[in-house]
């Protein structure tokens, strides 16, 4: 007690402590913008895996969607209207994602440490992604299958993202439903390829253009969710060699170093949509119908063109603070 009373005084005594009193307190935009100003000037080696950094919020001055699902609750969503028979996964971590799968499935993560209790028929590998693609028969747990739905959630790098897209679509099953995680950060901080942030996206959000500009064919919904959003990609194309030629090309583009510029329309998730109206949309039961039937992936693709209707709930550019 004698020691707690002292401290008190020390404390109400200090003339540190008065004149700090004297200083006009700091406005919420002030306080956020010395907290990136610290978190940005961290030591590097001190910067991979920060799960103590705490400012993870959207940026207070933009008119920002809040986000009606979680990233694991789209992904419950997907796996219930689509009903896979096969499921693939990077980026396995505690296990939270491969828990939702009642399908067969493949998870890889070179340092995994599963904690959820699982509920398929699941094979595991302690590998990198570009690892696992040069595996021979890399896919044989799948007994000749295809992939019907993969969540991409792996190195948090736009150049890793992309690869490990085109090594999977090489595999997808007809009507298969691609989601990669991380492609919506709230602020360019959260954006840095070196991790700044406990909700850490890096700069994912550079594949999104990277898929517009080369894969037009592709359906692809950016999607609301909590934290740093995801994107679902379908009308996939196992033959298409379109990336793979173009990737040393597109590469150098992808390495830009820290820091990350964001564009508006990304940070503002203006193109995205509500995961509600996602899954409520009658695009998926027509695809596990015409599953059924056999069909290949061009009839696939015109089916999930009708995603494009879903409408997007975040305000535009034009109405971006400035």
């Amino acid at each position: 007690m004698d020691h707690r009373v002292r401290q008190a005084l020390i404390r109400a005594l200090s003339v540190e402590k008065r004149r700090d009193r004297r200083q006009p307190a700091l406005g919420a935009d002030e306080r956020r913008l010395r907290q990136i100003e610290r978190l940005g000037r961290r030591d590097l080696s001190a910067s991979v895996n920060q799960e103590d950094l705490k400012w993870v919020t959207s940026d207070p001055n933009a008119d920002f969607p809040p986000a009606p699902m979680s990233r694991h609750q789209l992904l419950a969503g997907l796996h219930e209207a689509l009903r896979p028979r096969t499921y693939f996964e990077i980026g396995v971590r505690f296990g939270d994602s491969l828990a939702l799968s009642r399908a067969r499935t493949i998870g890889v993560d070179p340092a995994y440490a599963i904690r959820a209790p699982l509920h398929c028929d699941i094979q595991t590998f302690t590998d990198t992604s570009d690892d696992f693609f040069a595996r021979p028969g890399a896919f044989e747990h799948f007994d000749g299958a295809g992939i019907d739905l993969a969540f991409i959630d792996g190195m948090h790098m736009s150049e890793y993202v992309l690869r490990d897209f085109m090594n999977a679509e090489a595999h997808a099953a007809p009507g298969a439903v691609f989601v990669l995680d991380d492609v919506l950060p709230r602020n360019d901080l959260e954006a840095y390829r070196i991790r700044r942030t406990k909700a850490w996206a890096g700069d994912v959000y550079k594949v999104l253009e990277v898929l517009r500009t080369h894969r037009p064919d592709l359906t692809i919904v950016p999607v609301n969710t909590a934290p740093t959003g995801t994107v679902v990609i379908a009308g996939l194309d196992p033959d298409s060699t379109v990336l793979r030629e173009a990737y040393d090309q597109i590469e150098p583009s992808l390495l830009a170093p820290d820091p990350q510029i964001v564009p508006d329309r990304v940070k503002l998730r203006s193109d995205a949509v509500d995961p509600r109206d996602l899954l409520a949309s009658d695009v998926f039961k027509r695809v596990v119908a015409l599953r059924a039937e056999g069909g290949d992936h061009a009839v696939f693709r015109a089916v999930y063109g009708d995603l494009a209707d879903v409408r997007t709930c975040g305000p535009s550019e034009d109405t971006a603070p400035a």
